[in-house]
């Protein structure tokens, strides 16, 4: 299964459900996420970290 079709479905599941709630926390989750895989491996790991 593709990660597009992951975010068609959901998006689908949002519009049908109306839980339009969710997407700000999901949002949020990934932006963590994309911003901890980011800065791994860079000097600015530690005070990141730090913040959480």
């Amino acid at each position: 299964m593709s990660k597009l079709k992951i975010v068609g479905e959901y998006f689908a599941f949002l519009r049908q459900e109306k839980k339009w709630w969710m997407f700000p926390i999901v949002a949020v989750l990934l932006l963590f996420g994309s911003l901890i895989l980011l800065t791994q491996g860079s000097p600015l790991a530690p005070f990141i970290y730090a913040l959480f």
